[in-house]
């Protein structure tokens, strides 16, 4: 199952189910777990682990040196689980501090040219889209969706099934099941994410209406969440309520101008 063009070092494991194509380059103590498909042109390296069934198309580059000044070529890792695809030329760095990783979970989907930077965690069935950029340290809950060619500065958190439209960036923390776009600016609710996520409408009404009185338009957040707290809140708003108190970067922002109802996200 290894193309007799490949190079693959003596320190790499790789099951004998997996398949490794055509001019793959494999370096260091790199573990290919069942089942998992490297195609051609493909390069892993470093302390690299990939688990079962994932699909690494053509030109993807895993565990890469970080693009970080400081890294001192230290022993760093990345650990990648299991029923991942990486789409061509993806990239995601090993950690920069010694003995520091990048955690990537389960089920994801990085689409063409995704970036994730050293030291980031990916949560379970996200999905990165074409060109879309991770700095370091950004993590990224389950079921979020960072939409094509948005940006995400470092130490960002995104929240479960929040969702990025397509040439978003941000700077602050992404809300749990909002949808964001410009410059960090909410502008509603997931609804599709959470409809396919099984949510039931009793929940997601839940969530809009904690959404809309946070950020439908500019108000004091910190009193807001007082506001919100001396209401029976649902397990989801008490996950939406803990998550903006706990951000260290402060969160995105209601729209700046006038008032702004909270939409659904109605793309199919």
């Amino acid at each position: 199952m290894i193309h007799s063009t490949a190079i693959v070092s003596t320190e790499a494991v790789v099951d004998p189910s997996a398949e490794i194509g055509p001019y793959v380059v494999i370096e260091g103590t790199v573990r290919i777990g069942a089942g998992t498909r490297v195609m051609a042109h493909a390069v892993i390296r470093g302390t690299t682990t990939l688990g079962a069934r994932n699909v690494v198309h053509p030109g993807v580059v895993l565990g890469g040196e970080p693009q970080d000044l400081t890294f001192r070529d230290a022993e760093t890792f990345l650990a990648i689980g299991d029923d991942n695809v990486f789409r061509e030329h993806a990239q995601a760095h090993r950690g920069t501090l010694p003995g520091s990783a990048t955690v990537i979970g389960n089920g994801n989907y990085f689409m063409q040219n995704a970036h994730v930077a050293h030291n980031c965690r990916i949560g379970d069935h996200t999905i990165v889209a074409g060109g879309a950029l991770l700095a370091g340290h950004v993590e990224l809950a389950d079921r979020a969706f960072v939409s094509g060619n948005c940006v995400v500065h470092q130490h960002v958190r995104i929240g479960t099934l929040a969702l990025m439209r397509g040439l978003s960036r941000t700077s602050r923390d992404v809300p749990p099941y909002c949808l964001i776009d410009g410059t960090h600016t909410v502008r509603g609710v997931n609804v599709t994410g959470l409809r396919r996520a099984g949510f039931s409408a009793a929940r997601i009404a839940a969530i809009r209406g904690a959404v809309t009185a946070l950020f439908a338009r500019p108000v004091h957040l910190g009193r807001a969440l007082d506001r919100l707290e001396t209401q029976p809140m649902t397990d989801d708003v008490r996950h939406l309520v803990a998550f903006i108190r706990g951000s260290a970067r402060g969160v995105c922002v209601a729209p700046r101008r006038g008032r702004a109802a909270v939409a659904e996200d109605t793309e199919s």
